[in-house]
């Protein structure tokens, strides 16, 4: 996020796009057939890429993972990311430019969001600055930055119904919540703090509070102090059955906006969720390197 607040940029790299419909459409059979590197831009002038590549577009080295014209390198101890795309309906247009994120510390923390670890959280990088320089007038700003990953072995659908997320910078470090609803019932609740040293510290739980629900009527909530209250600042992505935001909500007294994500996996599951997705999601098998 910017440092002003009015602008924000989310990139995910995919290898096998969960998201995406091409990739359950084949059985998910093969993950290094729908790679992409997804961006959006949030803000005056926000646009969406999320581009299915076929196996012939994915390179990768110990330091770099690119996809077709885009990639992401380790680069003297900070993630530059490299993009080249071209967003979706409604508005059809190109996006070229550098992200480079520098993290503070990179951490050593993992948590499983299942009993058997068939998915995992790991948070590489929470406290980062980002410089974002993307070639389109007021894209070129600082601010807040963020990097972590998801593994799984197993569709999300299939392990889970419900879930939300969290990152909130604090004059500390940053803190995160990750609340999942698992389809056995079971609940996953985790908060941590982490100091710009990259130490990790689990906490205690504030209580959970209910934000308004998305305009796709996602329901939505995080946590907050007790008796405080927590409002979107900035609508991001607004999907169906996925909510992206910002978020301002009071942690140990402090009063923050950090990044907010709700995801209805129930829906996601619904097979007329797919077709709408494709419209989005433009699938391109083949990619030749020069």
């Amino acid at each position: 996020m910017s440092d002003c607040g009015t602008r924000a940029v989310s990139v995910i790299g995919f290898i096998g796009s969960v998201f995406s419909p091409w990739y359950r459409w084949s059985g998910r059979r093969n993950p290094q057939n729908h790679v992409c590197i997804n961006v959006a831009t949030y803000g005056p002038g926000g646009r969406f890429t999320m581009t299915d590549r076929g196996e012939s577009a994915l390179r990768q080295t110990s330091s770099r993972f690119e996809v077709g014209p885009s990639m992401m390198r380790w680069e003297n101890g900070q993630l530059v990311i490299d993009i080249d795309e071209v967003s979706g309906p409604p508005i059809i247009s190109r996006i070229r430019g550098t992200i480079t994120v520098t993290p503070s510390a990179v951490t050593s923390v993992e948590l499983p969001l299942t009993p058997d670890g068939a998915h995992i959280w790991r948070p590489f990088a929470p406290c980062s600055r980002i410089d974002v320089n993307i070639d389109r007038p007021g894209w070129q700003w600082q601010g807040e930055g963020y990097f972590d990953a998801n593994f799984g072995t197993r569709a999300l659908e299939d392990d889970f119904s419900y879930w939300t997320w969290g990152r909130y910078p604090t004059s500390r470090g940053a803190t995160c919540f990750y609340d999942a609803t698992r389809l056995d019932g079971s609940e996953l609740a985790a908060g941590f703090r982490f100091g710009h040293d990259g130490q990790a510290y689990p906490i205690p739980l504030p209580p959970k509070t209910r934000l308004r629900r998305s305009l796709w009527a996602v329901a939505r909530e995080t946590r907050a102090d007790a008796g405080a209250r927590a409002r979107q600042t900035l609508n991001m992505l607004d999907a169906p059955f996925y909510s992206r935001s910002a978020v301002e909500t009071v942690l140990d007294g402090e009063t923050t906006v950090g990044v907010h994500e709700a995801l209805d996996l129930r829906r996601f599951r619904s097979p007329l969720i797919k077709p709408m997705l494709a419209v989005r999601v433009p699938r391109r098998k083949r990619w030749h390197y020069d």
